[in-house]
């Protein structure tokens, strides 16, 4: 059974897309053949900078034969019916076709056909072309003379070349002929750009990838990066040095070396009074490379020295196709350990970096690394000029006397937000006045919440963040510590923009919780004023994450906040204000909230009135609140539910809990349906469940017959003739007012409890009392005992909802 290979060389891939290439090679090429029934034993393929390669395992060496049963028209049909049969089938008289009879349909005539299968490489020479001129790049090019032609090959760079053979183990190989444009398949390939360029010939995987090795090309990914990984961590170590890793950086560089040489260079001591994260933005940035760090004594003893990698990483065989990448076999000397390095190190970044080079230098990359150490400084003297700049007051602000990040705020009032939701600037005096509004409610500080909601988009408008946009927040909180701010304020400027995705931590500091709340509830409150929600998978304002984001800071810290009264707070600035003299239920709740929150934007604007500051306009009325409220606490919910399923709660029992009115505690919310999956867990409850079920479905069915509300009054206790239904209505007393009672006082436990003493009478009734009697006194009555259960069971969730 041979084996397929397939590389596909080109100029330089992009890093960012050779991963889903490498998998859209396999998908493609491994569809297409069990579409044609070449079904095969397993697949894998690999990527370097510039070549795309693929290895089929146990082919079969051509198609199997089709045998097809073709029925035709009724013998006696005329003679164009005939005819056009003859030539569907492939036969030239009809005497070459069968006579079959049906009971039924009488005599028809039956051609069998028979097709021969394919030779495997025929089909490959068909498959290969066709996926290449479709392949699915994010962007791809024309190149050359031929570019000019409308239907010219595109690819992400220009093809060279292209290796197909079918080679069976330990025996002949044949190479499957096609061409692209111009680039023929054959069996020769290139080695290393610069340490090996010449050509290649190879007939099977296992001489192309020793073929590679020796040419100086590694060419599964993983196994790039874990020598890089091994390397730098060798490399540091022997200096006294602790790596700082990185994996969406090694992941990039991997796909930029085909043979990776780890080198370290230097930048002077005195960039590190620059703050770290600066450091490393910036060497990652602009020149790929790793940070270091002062080894501390316990990373010391405990990191010893990493093992050299010399054979391929366990688990990289995919699909059933072994690796076969043999030993490392470079020649490049590893680094071994030093002495004297530095037991008692601070921990603080070093001023050494990693660079991963792509050749073995003959000075042995002294030279590389000394230009990569020339343009890290030139890039950190870049730096310290913003920091340096941000630092100091604007020449050109219209308050002298103010702070240094104060003075930016003037910048963020020519900053659009949106342009149906204003300026930046009138969203920083939304998110302060939400914020003091929202402190006492989490325990926080209202003035420092205001100051530090002031405070949090200031730093958009500096230096250092228009160069580097990912440390928005953390600048903010080196700036305001830099200018006397309180430390809860200047964590909250960093951390109010937490969570930013579901594995990032959350704001826990009152301050940082009330400024991070304000400032997502405002986000969502402005889209849903404007109608401008997310739709299937299109959430271009990443709504969907600040509603998270609420979410997991109100249970993960506990907190007790309703819902309805936030996002009452962030709607209220943009309604159409109600009369207050006629304004009646949701208008009158969101004019109170309106009112509150223009005492605290009044504040915020005679403050810049009294330092010379232009005052914007108010913002329009966008909206009448209380359809678009109603919306929002639905999204919430939607989102909850996700977050809910993410942790293991059953769907089932979140829309239980969902389906009672008034549910926006969302930390007493999930306490419900925790204590309701654990109250069906047990014997007691899952027995009940069958009961109320079937007291359920019978009242649904007579309530068709009778009316909905036919039987919504209670019972009569004169009409209660049997002891099995006195019994029932006894404990359905005592039960539904405990549980009640348990439950408004958030003892969920406890009420879920109470409804378990109901599981024997339950059972009991059922077994010994006819509930449709034909006194239809007696049916009405016994059809309110049940009614008078279903409502106690749903004054602490909605069984109804519940599967199973």
């Amino acid at each position: 059974m041979p084996d397929l290979l397939l590389e596909l060389f080109s100029e330089e891939i992009p890093a960012r897309m050779q991963r889903q290439a490498a998998e859209d090679l396999k998908r493609l090429v491994t569809n297409a053949l069990v579409e044609r029934n070449l079904l095969y034993e397993g697949a894998q393929s690999f990527v370097t900078p510039r070549r795309l390669t693929l290895h089929v395992v146990g082919l079969p060496a051509a198609q199997p034969d089709l045998r097809e049963e073709r029925k035709g028209p009724r013998v006696g049909a005329p003679d164009a019916a005939i005819q056009g049969f003859l030539k569907s089938a492939g036969l030239k008289r009809i005497e070459d076709a069968t006579i079959v009879t049906d009971p039924k349909k009488g005599q028809f005539y039956v051609a069998m056909i028979e097709k021969p299968g394919r030779e495997t490489k025929d089909a490959i020479a068909e498959i290969i072309p066709a996926i290449v001129r479709s392949f699915p790049w994010p962007k791809s090019m024309r190149w050359g003379a031929a570019s000019a032609k409308p239907d010219a090959l595109r690819w992400v760079r220009p093809l060279r070349g292209i290796v197909c053979t079918l080679a069976v183990p330990h025996d002949a190989s044949d190479v499957v002929a096609f061409g692209i444009d111009g680039v023929k398949a054959g069996d020769m390939t290139w080695g290393h750009r610069f340490m090996a360029p010449g050509p290649i010939h190879v007939r099977r995987f296992d001489d192309y990838v020793d073929a590679l090795q020796k040419a100086k090309v590694v060419l599964d990914a993983d196994r790039r990066k874990a020598i890089i990984l091994a390397d730098a961590k060798n490399l540091a170590f022997a200096r006294g040095l602790e790596l700082i890793e990185d994996d969406g950086l090694l992941e990039e560089v991997a796909g930029l070396v085909e043979w990776p040489v780890v080198l370290m260079g230097e930048f002077e001591p005195e960039f590190l009074d620059l703050p770290p994260e600066v450091i490393r933005a910036t060497i990652r940035a602009n020149q790929k490379c790793f940070v270091l760090r002062e080894a501390t004594a316990a990373s010391a003893v405990m990191a010893g020295l990493v093992p050299a990698i010399h054979e391929a990483p366990s688990g990289a065989q995919q699909d059933g196709a072994a690796t076969r990448n043999g030993v490392d076999g470079r020649d490049n000397p590893r680094v071994k350990p030093g002495d004297g390095h530095d037991e008692a190190g601070s921990g603080g970044l070093a001023n050494k970096f990693i660079l991963v080079s792509n050749l073995i230098a003959p000075d042995g990359g002294a030279a590389i690394a000394a230009g990569n150490a020339r343009v890290v400084r030139a890039r950190l003297a870049d730096a310290r000029h913003f920091w340096q700049t941000d630092l100091a007051p604007l020449p050109d602000a219209k308050d002298k006397t103010a702070k240094p990040l104060d003075q930016r705020l003037e910048k963020l009032e020519r900053v659009v937000f949106h342009e149906k939701l204003g300026t930046q600037g009138e969203r920083v005096e939304r998110i302060e006045a939400l914020a003091r509004e929202l402190a006492p409610r989490v325990l926080a500080d209202p003035g420092l919440a205001a100051r530090a909601a002031h405070l949090a988009k200031a730093d958009l408008a500096t230096e250092m963040v228009g160069e580097f946009p990912e440390l928005q927040g953390l600048m903010g909180r080196y700036y305001a510590l830099a200018q006397g701010e309180e430390r809860s304020v200047a964590d909250a400027i960093e951390e109010h923009w937490k969570p930013q995705g579901p594995n990032d931590r959350i704001p826990t500091a009152p301050v940082s919780i009330a400024v991070a709340l304000a400032d997502k509830l405002d986000t969502l409150a402005g889209f849903w004023a404007i109608d401008e929600k997310p739709t299937g998978s299109k959430d271009p304002y990443a709504l969907r994450r600040a509603a998270l984001g609420v979410i997991r800071i109100v249970l993960e810290n506990g907190l007790r906040l309703k819902l309805t009264e936030a996002t009452d707070l962030a709607l209220a600035w943009f309604i159409t204000e109600p009369d207050p003299e006629t304004a009646t239920g949701d208008a009158l709740r969101y004019l109170e909230s309106a009112r509150k929150l223009d005492r605290a934007i009044s504040t915020a604007k005679a403050r810049k009135t009294k330092a010379g500051l232009d005052v914007p306009g108010p913002t329009p009325g966008y909206i009448h609140a209380s359809k678009v409220g109603a919306s929002l606490l639905a999204f919430f919910a939607d989102r909850l539910k996700v977050y809910l399923r993410d942790k293991g709660a059953r769907h089932d029992l979140i829309d239980a809990v969902f389906a009672l009115p008034g549910q926006d505690d969302l930390l007493m919310i999930v306490r419900r349906v925790e204590a309701l999956g654990r109250f069906l867990d047990a014997e007691d409850g899952r027995n009940l469940l069958m009961g109320y079920r079937r007291a359920a479905n019978i009242l649904r069915a007579e309530e068709k017959k009778d009316g909905a509300q036919a039987f919504a009054a209670r019972h009569d206790p004169a009409l209660l003739v049997l002891p099995a239904e006195k019994d029932l209505a006894d404990m359905l007393a005592a039960a539904g007012a405990a549980a009640r009672e348990r439950a408004s006082r958030e003892d969920f436990e406890g009420a879920m409890r109470a409804l378990a003493t109901l599981r024997a009478p339950v059972d009991a009734f059922f077994l010994d009392v006819t509930v449709n009697a034909d006194d239809a006194d007696l049916r009405r009555n016994r059809l309110r005992l049940l009614n008078e259960l279903r409502e106690a069971m749903h004054g602490v969730a909605d069984f109804s909802k519940v599967a199973g």
